[in-house]
């Protein structure tokens, strides 16, 4: 029998972590202007709406890259046909 074996992600897993470090640090690093800006209200309420989703993109992709890297997979749900 033969196993196919998936190519695990590990450069996937670096460059998306390095990007959800350096988000971070530059939404961080920035507080006061973001604060600043992001309570202006208008047209300007779509930041933080958009840099919620821009974060949850970001750490959905590392941690789906790092599970695939440990191996760990979503349990399959039994069919009741």
């Amino acid at each position: 029998m033969t196993q196919s074996r998936k190519k695990k992600p590990y450069m996937k897993a670096v460059v998306f972590g390095i990007f959800s470090i350096a988000s971070y640090v530059l939404l961080f690093s920035r507080l006061e202007w973001v604060t600043e800006v992001y309570t202006k209200g208008g047209i300007y309420t779509v930041l933080p709406v958009t840099t919620a989703l821009y974060f949850s993109f970001l750490h959905g992709a590392f941690a789906s890259n790092v599970l695939d890297i440990l191996g760990i997979e979503a349990a399959k749900s039994k069919s009741r046909h």
